[in-house]
């Protein structure tokens, strides 16, 4: 029992409560900073490429360097992931958060001011990229250290349904970069390097996006380390005076096997999440002709319904477990959400009508994106705390390098089939990795997220 500053008396399961509240909320509000600054490229900045680039381009390649600007983010989150899990394994998780937070503001409000191609050339564009790469890095730092922490500090009763919440910042964050960049774009005229908006309009979610950095640097610095992660560098102390290396473990035995499963698991649902969330845009606009606009609001509804779902599936999975609920619905995928997307291409190919063709994505979209929903906790809790930052960073990240080459591979597919339904592939390969992913590792549910490898 603990006594306020107001003299009232407060007990443990009091303030047990207020921390995972406090840390549930850091990790979702980091989340919404990272997704927000993720989109960024594709939403607020494609508009205005135009702006980096020279008009003489072709659109294949003004099309693969809008696509770099997106990529670079998702390339430096690895190498992220490997730096900051070490730290946040070895310094603590709020500790390596706060860093993070302050380095993803700084990385996205230098994109602000970068200077077009009308006055330093492609240069503008390199800084756009680098400053991408960066930012990248400290983003995959950023949650690492933020969803183990907000797990850790968790009932076992209710990390399912936390994890569920903090994974929804991902239809959040989309629909509000979404939203403010098209009142931007309706207020501001668009489409030559000189106008309003390619000039300076789409500066305004980039910083809007350094304020939620900033504003999330003063929220984690004031959230509680990890008692977990606390104990457990007491008991190594204790052990031996030379610290352990969280990599070096990671990358052996037990920990390995289940790094091993997690990134198949992984690459499942990155498969899913790139078909369904950063290419259906690009195909709808540049090869099956849709009007911009309409497809942005669109892909905007449907991640309405996504929110609920990722709800959902947070307590499906506390409910009935994190193994069979990403069995089943990566079942679901390879199913329903594969027939969902050839119903929307064939829709659009037959001129059906465009809602239509959305209510089969919005399907798919849910079925086969909101497992991320699950992974949090799951990924948490299948590795013990000493490597705990360190796997769930790497095993979480390390799996988007082949789906993140999605692009090129579709390219690749096109030689043997209609362009358009590589998708559907790859989405099909997602189910199988998913499912195989989830059959071959435990339920991990009932784990004690404080045990520690003796």
């Amino acid at each position: 029992m603990s006594i306020s500053a107001a003299g009232r008396t407060t007990s443990p399961e009091t303030i047990s409560i207020s921390k995972e509240r406090r840390t549930s909320r850091a990790a979702f509000y980091g989340l919404l900073v990272d997704y927000w600054e993720i989109m960024l490229p594709v939403i607020a900045l494609g508009p205005a490429m135009v702006y980096f680039i020279p008009a003489t381009l072709s659109p294949q390649t003004k099309s693969t360097l809008t696509f770099l600007t997106f990529a670079a983010a998702f390339l430096g989150r690895p190498l992220g992931s490997v730096i900051f899990g070490h730290l946040a394994d070895t310094l603590g998780r709020r500790r390596t958060t706060v860093v993070c937070s302050i380095g993803m503001g700084f990385a996205v409000l230098l994109v602000a001011v970068l200077p077009g191609y009308d006055a330093v050339g492609l240069w503008g564009l390199a800084g756009v990229l680098l400053l991408r790469l960066l930012g990248g890095v400290f983003m995959g730092g950023q949650y690492t250290g933020a969803n183990p922490l907000a797990m850790e500090s968790a009932a076992k009763s209710r990390r399912g349904i936390v994890g569920g919440f903090i994974a929804s910042a991902w239809p959040v964050a989309y629909v509000a970069v979404s939203l403010l960049t098209a009142l931007l774009v309706a207020i501001f005229p668009s489409g030559s390097s000189t106008s309003a908006y390619a000039t300076w309009g789409w500066r305004i979610p980039f910083v809007v996006g350094a304020v939620m950095a900033f504003v999330l640097f003063a929220y984690a610095r004031k959230t509680a380390e990890s008692e977990a992660w606390v104990a457990n560098k007491a008991r190594e102390e204790q052990k031996t005076a030379r610290p352990r290396s969280p990599l070096r473990e990671l990358f052996r035995g037990d920990n390995l096997r289940s790094l091993g499963q997690v990134y198949l698991l992984m690459t499942g649902i990155w498969f899913a999440i790139q078909m369904l969330t950063v290419a259906p845009s690009g195909l709808l606009i540049s090869y099956l002709r849709i009007p911009s606009q309409t497809v942005i609001w669109g892909i905007l509804v449907a991640n309405l319904f996504l929110f609920p779902t990722y709800l959902l599936l947070g307590v499906l999975g506390q409910r009935f477990g994190r193994r069979k609920t990403l069995i089943v619905f990566g079942v679901l995928t390879g199913t329903v959400s594969v027939g969902s997307v050839i119903g929307m291409l064939r829709t659009i190919s037959d001129g059906g009508p465009f809602w239509l063709a959305m209510v089969f994505f919005t399907v798919a979209l849910c079925i086969s994106v909101s497992p991320n929903a699950v992974l949090i906790p799951y990924i948490c809790e299948r590795f013990h705390v000493g490597v705990r930052a360190s796997g769930y960073g790497i095993g979480f990240t390390l799996a988007v390098i082949i789906p993140g080459l999605y692009s090129f591979i579709l390219i690749g597919l096109g030689k043997f089939m209609r362009y358009e339904y590589g998708v559907v592939v790859l989405l099909a390969v997602g189910a199988v990795c998913t499912v195989a992913g989830a059959m071959l590792g435990p339920e991990t549910k009932d784990v004690d997220l404080g045990t520690a490898e003796e």
